[in-house]
């Protein structure tokens, strides 16, 4: 099994190059999603999340707000890396439960592990290859103001906790520019899948 990482960072298009390689075959695992999950009131990091950063961050149904808990953490390196160490764990495990499971019933697949931050923690290294989506910065800023409703002062915190794109590229293996057309963007996706397709034979 091929283990690939996909990254970028705040919309730069990671989901449409995501959505794509799985459409091509793809097992995507979107690490996001995980994240969501594993800070629901059954999931692993809830009471911890919810003890250090207190009851203020609920909602009244006692899910976590994220947008109030990303007002608290993204303004504040040293919270969110606290957020980060109660969160990365139980989603890291939960995604090598999944990998394990596709990599058992689908030994020549190829498993994508798709995540803002992979370079940051350190997962990249796991990976056999590492894709990046790429766009250019201003491209990036309003993308993420008309996908979430943000400011740009609050983008702007957002990547700014993120590693610069710039230097995502010295660790990229394959650099998809987001910055054209979507068909554009897919089509340089297909051209990735078929080269990782030859790698699985």
């Amino acid at each position: 099994m091929l283990n690939i990482g996909l990254t970028g960072g705040l919309a730069t298009g990671k989901s449409v190059v995501g959505e794509e390689l799985e459409a091509l075959g793809c097992y995507v695992i979107r690490m996001d999603d995980l994240g969501h999950e594993v800070l629901l009131p059954e999931g692993e990091a809830y009471a911890g999340v919810v003890a250090e950063f207190g009851p203020e961050i609920l909602n009244p149904d006692l899910t976590i707000n994220r947008r109030t808990l990303g007002e608290r953490v993204f303004a504040d390196p040293a919270r969110l890396k606290r957020l980060n160490d109660l969160t990365h764990p139980a989603i890291k495990a939960r995604a090598k439960v999944l990998r394990d499971a596709y990599a058992a019933e689908q030994p020549g697949g190829i498993v994508v592990s798709e995540a803002a931050i992979l370079i940051e923690t350190g997962s990249h290294k796991d990976c056999d290859r590492l894709v990046l989506a790429h766009c250019r910065s201003e491209q990036q800023i309003e993308r993420a103001m008309q996908r979430d409703g943000l400011s740009s002062e609050e983008v702007m915190n957002r990547i700014s906790r993120q590693m610069p794109l710039e230097d995502k590229k010295k660790f990229a293996n394959y650099v998809i520019d987001t910055s054209g057309t979507r068909e554009s963007t897919l089509e340089q996706t297909r051209a990735v899948y078929e080269v990782l397709q030859k790698l699985t034979h």
